[in-house]
């Protein structure tokens, strides 16, 4: 890929399953040098070593929890002590989870919520000011074809990604006078670790995209300056075509797709 950051600073969220690995390699493979963060340091670790050997750039690494609400400061001071003007910020961490809202632990909830939304608004208000300094940056957030409707039965992490693509798109608007390009990317089912942490792996997809296309999709539309892409034909076909049918009979036949069996 053409990458338009060789020699700059990217901040991954997220980093050390599915499409936060191959947004890192990705841009490593550009040039870009990388502070990664994620929960699993050793997978940090392991990933650091990896695009520092095979491509020559340089690596931070930071374990943060993102559920936690004074990770995102953590993570802001940690470049800060290291010098690190972050001119890339990749808010790909987040989360979902299956089930009936009643069935579903409380907490787990409330964390999707601090993980998807407040931490991404969090970091993002971190980051921003410099880049405004700078006249330039870019900010990639991480949504979901989810984001176009209604999804019962994973109605919280729905409601979570259509708050990013709308944050996303706005702040893309609030920040063109800036130079500072923001774009949601929105992708649909993806060979990752999210169904499986989801508890909804009976409904991937069965031709699900790679994580390699999904994130090579996403860095392109940000360095287009796209609002927000949504990766795959038929996932940009599907998101449109619900502009023509009523809420209503969209939000009923998602029920249907994800209604637990015990319901038919």
């Amino acid at each position: 890929m053409d990458n338009k950051w060789q020699g700059k600073w990217a901040l991954v969220t997220g980093a050390s399953p599915g499409i936060g690995v191959a947004l890192a390699t990705q841009l490593a493979a550009g040039g870009t040098h990388l502070v990664l963060t994620a929960r699993r340091r050793e997978r940090l670790e392991e990933l650091a070593r990896k695009l520092t050997n095979a491509n020559g750039i340089r690596t931070e690494i930071v374990a943060a929890d993102l559920t936690q609400p004074d990770a995102p400061g953590k993570i802001f001071g940690f470049t800060k002590e290291k010098g690190i003007a972050v001119e890339v910020l990749i808010n790909n961490a987040g989360f979902g989870q299956y089930g009936e809202l009643a069935q579903v632990e409380t907490q787990r909830l409330l964390d999707m919520v601090q993980v998807n939304c407040t931490a991404v608004v969090h970091l993002t208000r971190l980051y921003l000011p410099d880049m405004i300094l700078r006249r330039q940056g870019d900010i990639l957030i991480l949504a979901s074809t989810a984001s176009f409707q209604a999804v019962p039965y994973i109605s919280t992490y729905a409601a979570t990604k259509a708050f990013d693509l709308l944050f996303a798109e706005g702040l893309a608007e609030e920040m063109k006078p800036h130079g500072i390009r923001v774009c949601a990317l929105c992708p649909g089912s993806t060979e990752s670790e999210f169904h499986a942490v989801a508890g909804q792996e009976k409904f991937t997809s069965d031709h699900p995209e790679t994580a390699e296309k999904v994130a090579r999709t996403g860095l392109e539309a940000l360095a287009a300056g796209k609002s927000y892409v949504i990766s795959g034909l038929g996932n940009y076909l599907g998101a449109q075509s619900q502009r023509i049918v009523p809420r209503s009979m969209v939000t009923r036949i998602a029920a249907r797709m994800f209604r637990p069996d015990k319901r038919f």
